[in-house]
């Protein structure tokens, strides 16, 4: 693998790109046919001094995409990692396809999976990643998918079994903050869309709506002698508008993408705010692990049960125990202490880590969030006033076609 500097991109290094994308035909786990889509990844050097890298390519699914991303949630829980583009269309206008083999929704998603690498590519960290590296770069696939599923599956399964039982008692508040924040900014994208889509929709049937006026207009100018030229013109320009509504949908569906980008990133960042509540829960355990073992040491040395007890029932049906026997136990106690205190000291290392590198790079997100949606929604902005300025032209000319007649 070639040598990255800490926090430096890769892609100082290594172009990347997904050229294209393919649909195949082949058999599935359990010995089925089926047709699926394969994306072309290619890399190659900056220029002619990089060493280290040469250009290569290979054909990935979708479904490595995913078995990576995975792999890099769990080896870098406290890293805000990028999303990959949907699976299935989700929030589009009726005209659109939901078909995950269509097209245009293919060439959309290979648009997507291209910038999930380059995101990844160039973060200070992931950048980094022998993983990564090989999945860009080396055709290994059989084993490399095998050690990614046993990986995932592993950590995923241990992260579960904890999640199903445990609850936090003093969370973070910045955590608890944005966990709140990630749930609003989803519910906020995912109305934005939504009202997008509505309007597409209603765009969509204003525009065609200006085909009829081509079409009436052409039969106009049938019956017309001197006005017969200024209404074919007319309608020419209102054919020509209709039409160009397909092109200009096709593009705002890029701006789509954009948002629902960072509506996928919301998934992101309660991902690690779990992690920092994993992290929690495990430190307030080994605390509580060490104060029962601090109380049954008291306990031991003064010969009473400050709470109702096991021991202490015992004590009363049996007698008390020896001096021999309490020494024992005792010294048991006292490695078992400072087992716990070792234990405690770890956790909490092992916490202010996490928050220490995790809030880090939330910041970094939160820098690339405000400044990628900012870029998103001035570029709609000046697309949707484009817009209005070719109807407005539109008109203008059919005013002239008129004035001519």
């Amino acid at each position: 693998m070639v040598e990255i500097e800490k926090g430096t991109s890769l892609l100082r290094k290594m172009e990347i790109s997904v050229a294209e994308a393919e649909k195949r035909t082949g058999k599935n786990t359990v010995n089925m046919q089926e047709i699926y889509t394969v994306y072309l990844i290619e890399t190659r050097p900056v220029d002619a001094l990089t060493e280290g890298i040469t250009p290569d390519s290979l054909w990935r699914r979708y479904s490595e995409f995913e078995l990576l991303r995975n792999y890099l949630l769990v080896t870098y829980p406290f890293v805000v990692v990028a999303p990959l583009p949907e699976k299935r269309a989700e929030i589009v206008w009726h005209k659109l396809s939901a078909d995950n083999m269509d097209p245009d929704f293919v060439e959309r998603r290979r648009v997507g999976l291209e910038n999930f690498l380059l995101r990844v590519a160039s973060h200070p960290v992931l950048c980094n990643d022998n993983i990564f590296y090989i999945f860009l770069t080396e055709v290994r696939n059989h084993l490399l998918i095998f050690n990614l599923s046993v990986f995932f599956l592993q950590a995923d399964s241990r992260l579960k079994a904890v999640n199903a039982a445990f609850r936090v008692k003093n969370p973070d508040g910045r955590f608890t903050e944005l966990k709140h924040y990630s749930d609003e900014l989803q519910t906020v994208l995912s109305q934005l869309l939504r009202v997008r889509a509505r309007v597409a929709d209603r765009l969509y049937g204003v525009y065609k709506v200006h085909g009829n006026y081509g079409r009436v207009f052409s039969e106009w100018s049938a019956i017309e002698k001197e006005m017969g030229d200024g209404l074919q013109s007319a309608g020419h320009h209102m054919d020509a508008y209709a039409a160009s509504v397909d092109d200009i949908l096709e593009e705002e569906e890029h701006y789509a993408d954009q948002l629902k980008e960072y509506l996928f990133y919301t998934d992101a960042l309660r991902a690690v705010c779990r992690k920092h509540e994993l992290t929690q829960f495990e430190l307030e355990m080994v605390a509580l692990d060490l104060a029962c073992k601090k109380q049954q040491k008291e306990e031991l040395v003064t010969g009473t049960v400050r709470t109702f007890s096991l021991k202490g029932m015992t004590s009363k049906l049996f007698g008390q125990e020896t001096a021999e026997q309490r020494e024992a136990k005792l010294q048991v106690l006292e490695q078992q202490l400072e087992e716990g205190e070792e234990a405690v000291k770890e956790k909490n290392t092992e916490s202010d880590e996490f928050v220490k590198t995790a809030w880090v790079d939330i910041e970094r997100f939160k820098d690339q969030k405000d400044r990628d949606l900012k870029e998103a929604l001035i570029s709609y902005a000046v697309m949707q006033i484009s817009m209005c300025k070719k109807g407005i032209q539109v008109w203008t000319n059919a005013k002239e076609c008129f004035n001519k007649m």
